[in-house]
């Protein structure tokens, strides 16, 4: 687990609300795109901004919030890398989080769903959708650049490796954040989730200095929230060729 002395990346101004309603929390992200709802979120006015509602019950990343987790979360102004993006639900959560200045760099492999993270894209202007398999992070090193942070959600027997091999590539420096929504039916079932859950930590921990994991239930049975920053072992000593500072232009896709 993290260091107690380790200091916490700089505090800045954070795009998530929590808004007491009775006895619960809503939480409530600063919105970058437009109407229409991604998912049927709620959109309103929250101290004079407009935020649309965020979902345990349908962001894992939401989930992991409402159960305290006590990781890092997408800053202002940052760049991240997205796992599994899928349509964009949570993808769009994390780009109102790192707001206008900060960019999403939104991987997904199935055509459907990256249709529809396609044409949100158009009303997102900081979410750029990647047409990839994470399995293969070379393939897209054209068109993402160093990131500040990996968010992964990506339901497949060899999730945390393929979440390693690209934070290695694209996180390029020590302390930044990866987070994981990790879905322990995709490893096995014959097994309880919290064994699989100590085998991923295990296969983690020389890597990455981890959070607590926080257990997503009622949200998202048999799932748990992982992550915390990577370690400097993350890094091979003689690296290769470093990722393009600059994304290239791809068919159909707009440069931001």
């Amino acid at each position: 687990m993290r260091e107690e002395s380790r200091p916490r990346r700089s505090s800045v101004p954070s795009r998530l609300h929590r808004l007491r309603r009775g006895d619960r929390t809503e939480l409530w992200t600063e919105a970058v795109g437009s109407l229409p709802p991604v998912y049927g979120e709620r959109w309103k006015e929250v101290g004079g901004l407009l935020c649309r509602s965020f979902d345990p019950s349908r962001s894992k990343l939401a989930a992991a919030i409402a159960h305290d987790w006590s990781g890092d979360l997408p800053r202002i102004g940052e760049r991240w890398l997205y796992l599994g993006a899928a349509s964009g639900t949570t993808a769009s959560h994390v780009a109102d989080l790192v707001g206008p200045s900060g960019r999403v760099y939104a991987v997904e492999k199935s055509l459907r769903p990256f249709a529809r993270l396609y044409q949100l894209s158009e009303r997102w202007p900081n979410l750029l959708p990647v047409l990839a398999d994470a399995r293969t992070p070379e393939d897209y090193a054209d068109l993402v650049p160093p990131v500040e942070g990996l968010y992964a959600d990506i339901a497949q027997p060899d999730q945390i490796e393929i979440v390693r091999r690209n934070a290695a590539l694209y996180l390029r420096a020590e302390g930044r954040p990866v987070l994981i929504a990790l879905k322990t039916a995709s490893i096995g079932r014959n097994r309880p989730p919290a064994a699989f859950l100590a085998l991923a930590e295990k296969a983690l921990d020389p890597v990455v200095e981890l959070e607590s994991s926080v257990r997503l239930d009622p949200f998202h049975r048999a799932h748990y929230f992982v992550g915390g920053r990577v370690r400097r072992t993350l890094f091979p000593a003689e690296a290769g060729s470093p990722v393009s500072s600059t994304p290239a232009r791809r068919p159909g896709a707009r440069r931001r």
